[in-house]
């Protein structure tokens, strides 16, 4: 699998589609590597004329690992949050915005359709504010603002994302991946349990590295409120979320596409916090739509 070298890091990535085609980035979320974007979502963007790249973000999958930064007290930095007080973590979300910056810029692409999910949208309103020169248009899916007094994660579902099992035996890791999959998604299309299975298997075959998504979290939570940022996005810009997420509820899509001037906002009934095979060519639709637009 290709890795280039950009923002002074290794990232791992995917080109697919023809390089001469619209380009669009795929931007993942917490914990998850490129492999979460499904590959039917890729060859359906590919089939409506696109060229599709995704790859793993800094302290995930194959990309570039920052052990010497420890692991942060996340639970301390929420209570600081909460009270308003200053965040600090290992890097950044628009350290990692540069990152996608970076690896548009070893492919030699001026512009690009950026796509995001859930911390993959907050990346991409980064890139959308810091760099509005780069982006032909922007799609949120699943994310949020950053606004503390929106509805917050339902208890299981914040369970699931802090309480993560303190082993690597790979049946107990498959077992909590698929309840966490299963806590998270969308009740209106759960997965197909054999699928699920083989998925979380490859995943951690293809790496299994828990620190990471701790210092990726701790960059979320010191990025604060992004609703005066948002402000200066320029590029056109449409808001998915479903109807149905624990994790990052309808809200946080709500108030995301109002603060974004000009932003559509499309609300899917029984959408939770994933990406479901049976909405692939919904969600590819949507997104296709919106690009070729501009």
């Amino acid at each position: 699998m290709p890795t280039i070298t950009a923002n002074s890091i290794d990232i791992c990535y995917e080109d697919h589609g023809d390089p001469a085609a619209p380009p669009i980035l795929l931007v993942m979320g917490l914990a998850g590597q490129l492999t979460l974007w499904p590959i039917e979502f890729v060859e359906a963007l590919v089939a409506r004329g696109f060229r599709v790249i995704r790859y793993d973000n800094r302290d995930i999958g194959l990309s570039t690992k920052f052990d010497a930064a420890g692991l942060p007290n996340i639970r301390r930095m929420l209570l600081r949050a909460v009270f308003g007080l200053k965040v600090q973590a290992p890097y950044t979300l628009a350290d990692m915005a540069e990152d996608g910056i970076g690896l548009l810029d070893a492919l030699n692409i001026e512009r690009a359709h950026i796509v995001g999910a859930s911390m993959g949208g907050m990346i991409s309103q980064h890139i959308a504010f810091s760099h509005p020169e780069r982006v032909r248009s922007l799609t949120s899916v699943m994310s949020t603002t950053g606004n503390r007094w929106l509805p917050r994660a339902r208890k299981e579902a914040m369970a699931v994302l802090l309480k993560r099992p303190q082993t690597s035996d790979i049946e107990t890791l498959v077992t909590f991946g698929k309840h966490a999959a299963r806590t998270i998604g969308s009740p209106g299309y759960p997965p197909d349990d054999a699928r699920l299975d083989a998925r979380i298997r490859s995943d951690l075959a293809r790496s299994y590295y828990p620190v990471g998504p701790a210092r990726q979290l701790a960059a979320i939570i010191a990025d604060g409120d992004r609703r005066q940022r948002l402000g200066a996005i320029t590029a056109p810009t449409l808001v998915i979320h479903g109807d149905a997420d624990p994790l990052v509820p309808m809200p946080g899509g709500v108030d995301t596409a109002k603060h974004i001037a000009g932003a559509r906002l499309e609300i899917i009934p029984g959408m939770g916090h994933d990406l479901p095979l049976a909405l692939v060519d919904r969600l590819a639709e949507l997104v296709a739509g919106h690009a070729r637009q501009h």
